[in-house]
């Protein structure tokens, strides 16, 4: 039986023994397919969208991304749970994915990347060819023989 390759199946194997690490708990992701692209919506409250930074090298994405503290030097912290800092998260992209064409949209605190599906690497249908042998050449002539 044929099996067909389903790059969302790839990533969540990559990521299946991948543990919450602070960067990911101050990027909190979700990632589904939906359709010919992948959707990863990470979370990103509070941060400056210029502060934005997203890389691709080979198969590997990255997003950095800033959040700053409003409180001033005199402020008395009584509880302090939002990070604050430089963070960053890499995804390892599989193969047959349009890199070239991935769009990303920051909107209400949620940063949502879109990375499509290649042409090359999406179900297709293969016409079978078939053509009637001539039966001419195939027939025995009576009364030859």
């Amino acid at each position: 039986m044929a099996r067909t390759f389903d790059s969302l199946s790839e990533m969540d194997r990559l990521f299946s023994g991948v543990s919450r690490t602070p960067a990911s708990v101050a990027m909190p992701m979700d990632l589904y397919r939906d359709g010919d692209s992948y959707v990863a919506e990470l979370d990103l409250p509070g941060v400056d969208p210029a502060s934005i930074d997203i890389d691709i090298d080979g198969q590997t994405l990255t997003i950095r991304a800033e959040r700053s503290s409003h409180a001033g030097e005199q402020s008395q912290w009584l509880t302090r749970e939002r990070a604050v800092g430089t963070f960053a998260r890499q995804l390892t992209l599989g193969n047959g994915l349009a890199t070239d064409q991935i769009g990303a949209d920051y909107s209400d605190g949620v940063l949502r990347l879109t990375i499509p599906v290649a042409e090359a690497a999406k179900p297709r249908k293969i016409s079978v060819r078939h053509r009637v042998a001539a039966r001419a050449g195939w027939v025995r002539r009576r009364g030859a023989g």
